[in-house]
């Protein structure tokens, strides 16, 4: 008989990436009686308490989490890249005192390993000392992973610089992709020396670890996964899609009054008709300028659809906080719109994505292209607009849209911080075709979405995977 074995997770801080981190850690030991796992939680600076815990620590006696001291970091000067550089550097004693301790713990199972997220891989320092191996859960797709690996390889192996690709008309051709790249969809991050440099070790880094589990599903790229099976990257395990579709999202606490919100906002779903609802929600980081509100008003308005928007206030200027509710959206938005649009339209502050997107009465989705947000419009079978705005949101949009056909693309133009401005002819445009229900788009995401349900089904890709993955750890440990 096999003996019982323990993981140690270490997601990066942020709703996203714990959230994720959890429900993979849920599956597994839903697999096999015989896995432990331990979540240690670092937490931002940003954050009022460690997120993402609250509504799992109880359904799994099999999964434990440790909170890590909180670290003071001088923000001042530094920029976003070398923090969180130096935020996971700074947890590295933290987190090898805490699993220190588990091991000399004679109740717990022994140590089998490392999962840690991709901007922690100098926690892999840590598992060496221990004498453990470590593998990555990567929260994004293949397509990305392919991307991060080509980039070192170009780096290290041809000696060029990726950073010349920036303000290039050229078009990039990648071992995941089936279709060139062109400039406008490289996340811009791969286009600053700065941040370059650490993707470049991130990949380096990758190499060492003993696998990477990565949150997609082989019937949705199979391209990119089999450009990553050549053997010169370490096993890739798609074990997608990861999702939580019980939670209560995004940062905040599930509070009173957000469920007073959702009540709300689900209620005025009720008397929508089936499909005649467009989405409109732009991830836990998502705000515009009023220049940008104006002329998304100004579509919604002009297309004369049914929309539900998630309009959030940015932080002040120079301020790192998440976005908050707007005390009035008046002050906003063009001047009469609220009346006008009354009873076709609804603007609120946070929104319940998950509850919204499994709504009868939503026919279509614009989103700003994060992942996890592409993966539950999958799920639900909602087609999505695609708007990114920051991070690896382009890529992931040009994939589903240009690549996939799974999305409809409104624009991708639009970068945060930027000078660039979608027009309303341009939003309006798209918003209308996400929202044909005769579209070939729709057809296509119906189907993923019965796929994606199948893959983790017992005998299904990603429930096969995730097999492997399991045999790897015990026969590793």
């Amino acid at each position: 008989m096999k003996k019982a074995a323990e993981l140690v997770f270490i997601p990066a801080p942020g709703i996203g990436h714990i959230v994720s981190a959890v429900e993979i850690a849920k599956r597994l030991v839903a697999r096999d009686d015989q896995l432990f796992i331990t979540v240690l939680i670092m937490k931002l600076p940003l954050d009022s308490k460690p997120k993402g815990t609250d509504d799992t620590h109880t359904r799994s006696e099999r999964i434990k989490f440790i909170n890590l001291p909180e670290i003071n970091i001088d923000t001042e000067g530094i920029s976003p890249a070398n923090f969180f550089k130096l935020f996971a550097e700074s947890y590295k004693p933290y987190i090898k005192v805490a699993v220190s301790k588990l091991s000399q713990s004679q109740s717990n199972p022994r140590l089998a390993g490392f999962v840690i997220d991709m901007f922690c891989t100098s926690i892999i320092d840590v598992a060496n000392e221990l004498g453990v191996p470590t593998y990555v859960f990567f929260a994004s797709n293949a397509g990305f992973l392919g991307l991060l690996f080509h980039l070192q390889t170009l780096s290290d192996e041809h000696n060029k610089d990726f950073t010349d690709f920036k303000d290039s008309e050229d078009e990039l051709v990648l071992p995941s992709f089936v279709n060139p790249l062109p400039a406008r969809a490289v996340p811009s991050v791969f286009l600053d020396k700065e941040y370059t440099t650490i993707f470049i070790n991130i990949g380096r880094r990758f190499r060492e670890t003993k696998g990477i589990l990565v949150n997609t599903f082989m019937e949705l790229e199979a391209h990119a996964l089999h450009s990553l099976s050549d053997g010169k990257t370490p096993p890739v395990y798609p074990v997608g899609p990861i999702l939580n579709i019980t939670r209560n999202e995004n940062h905040e606490d599930y509070s009173d009054l957000a469920k007073q919100k959702t009540d709300s906002t689900l209620k005025w779903l009720d008397d929508q008709p089936p499909l005649s609802v467009v989405f409109l929600c732009f991830g836990s980081m998502g705000t515009f300028d009023e220049a940008q509100v104006k002329e998304i008003a100004c579509a919604l308005e002009q297309s004369g659809l049914r929309f539900l928007w998630s309009l959030r206030e940015p932080p002040a200027k120079g301020k790192i906080a998440y976005p908050s509710d707007y005390a009035d959206y008046r002050g906003v938005l063009p001047e009469g719109f609220l009346d006008r649009m009354s009873g076709i339209g609804k603007v609120i502050g946070w929104a319940p994505q998950v509850a919204v997107l499994a709504h009868p009465a939503i026919g279509g989705f614009v989103s700003h292209c994060g992942w996890n947000s592409m993966l539950e419009s999958l799920w639900y079978g909602v087609p999505v607009g695609t708007l990114p705005m920051y991070a690896e949101q382009h890529l992931n949009a040009f994939e589903m849209a240009r690549e996939l056909g799974l999305a409809v693309e409104v624009s991708m133009d639009y970068r945060k911080n930027s000078e660039v401005i979608v027009n309303a002819e341009e939003i309006q445009r798209g918003i209308r075709q996400v929202m044909d229900h005769d579209s070939d788009t729709r057809k296509r995401v119906k189907e993923m979405s019965e796929i994606s349900k199948k893959a983790l089904m017992d005998g299904g890709s990603s429930y096969s995977s995730l097999g492997r993955f399991i045999e790897q750890i015990f026969l590793t440990s």
